[in-house]
């Protein structure tokens, strides 16, 4: 009788729960167009759980916080990556990248990149089943930042996008009425904190703080007719990191990212056969414009503030140098099972010598039958020091 009660007693709660939105038992993640632009490009950070908001700046800062870029101890850095995608389910899915920028006295610096994410050889069929050939979609994002100190430990930046998703190619446009590829132009506002501290007698010490909100940009439709446009995968990211330098040759570094994505969550709907249309029954509703969206994606949730809190991913990371030229790096990242179900381990290193860099990651997931397992990545990059008056003098004495 006494567990019969105790069960009725947590029936009874969570059932309570539920209607205040604390017991979700649904699924209910929230898609975007080109969800390309949320794949990490570099292996540096692909290595620490796709982790870099406020790690230290590299050529790839554009895509994690470009307002890390004045912050750059090199004048000049370009990074060639390449990313195989859903290497579990095929084969022939990947994004290539490319980034450089050019920094100019101790305060500013610029940067631009490339991304290209080619999602195979496809075949297409009309409604009867008869194949109308095959195709490589494939999309593409262009960008440019400029960043700017505005004091010793701060500084900001913005940043200019334009988006290309080319899903069904111009070579069946004749076949497919009305469709059309997508574009899209964005913004991302980035700021970053540098701190330099004394601890236990180490000096070179660093608490580092970093908060980017990316894709700030209008909907895509892929339809000439149709009113329907998607939202694309505006991000807020922010976390801290630390890293110390234990002696002459070797730093360690921790770091913390919490991502959200500023994109309203579907509400949950049922068919109303009187009315004969779908109705709300929670959430609110999504179609919605960019800025309300974005507003509203912080309580909108269908399930309340448990599943808002859901809707956060976290990745920590660890990263170790010795003498500046060899690094060795882990991360984890966690997704909610409601919200994708992403989580996994990664391992990487890096290598640095003169100008030349290579970095390589691997991830493992924590689930079996992951499509992501056993996707590596893998980085180039050149870095090139400014070389001063006082550099050149010294060199010839």
């Amino acid at each position: 009788m006494q567990k019969m009660k105790i069960y009725l007693l947590l029936l009874f709660t969570c059932v309570l729960l539920t209607e205040k939105g604390f017991c979700q038992e649904q699924n209910n993640p929230i898609s975007t167009a080109v969800p390309f632009l949320l794949i990490a490009p570099d292996a540096r950070s692909g290595g620490m759980g796709d982790n870099g908001v406020s790690s230290t700046p590299d050529v790839y800062s554009m895509y994690w916080n470009p307002a890390k870029y004045a912050f750059e101890d090199k004048q000049f850095g370009v990074g060639i990556g390449y990313v195989p995608w859903l290497r579990g389910l095929v084969n022939d899915i990947g994004l290539s990248s490319i980034a450089a920028f050019w920094k100019f006295g101790d305060k500013q610096a610029i940067a631009a990149s490339l991304r290209f994410f080619s999602m195979g050889s496809v075949t297409f069929t009309n409604d009867i089943g008869q194949e109308l050939g095959d195709v490589k979609p494939n999309e593409w994002t262009i960008d440019a930042t400029y960043a700017r100190k505005f004091s010793r430990e701060f500084s900001g930046a913005v940043a200019g996008r334009f988006i290309y998703s080319n899903l069904v190619p111009v070579q069946l446009g004749n076949n497919l009425e009305n469709v059309r590829p997508g574009t899209s132009v964005a913004a991302d506002i980035a700021l970053y904190y540098h701190h330099e501290m004394t601890i236990a007698g180490l000096t070179g010490a660093y608490i580092n703080f970093g908060l980017d909100i990316s894709n700030i940009g209008v909907k895509i439709s892929y339809s000439s007719v149709s009113n329907i446009r998607d939202f694309i995968p505006t991000n807020l990211r922010l976390g801290p990191s630390f890293t110390m330098d234990i002696d002459e040759y070797n730093r360690l570094s921790l770091s913390l990212d919490l991502n959200k994505l500023l994109v309203p969550t579907a509400p949950i709907k049922v068919y109303d056969s009187v009315a004969k249309n779908y109705v709300i029954t929670k959430g609110m509703d999504n179609n919605v414009s960019v800025v309300q969206g974005m507003l509203q994606s912080f309580y909108d949730a269908p399930y309340g503030l448990t599943e808002e809190f859901q809707e956060i991913n976290v990745s920590a990371a660890v990263e170790y140098w010795y003498n500046k030229l060899f690094a060795i790096r882990g991360g984890y990242f966690w997704e909610s099972k409601y919200k994708g179900d992403r989580q996994f381990f990664t391992l990487g290193a890096g290598l640095r010598y003169n100008v030349f860099g290579l970095d390589f990651s691997y991830l493992i997931p924590v689930k079996n039958n992951n499509p992501l397992q056993n996707t590596m990545q893998f980085t180039l990059l050149f870095n090139f020091e400014q070389v001063t008056k006082k550099d050149k003098q010294q060199s010839k004495e």
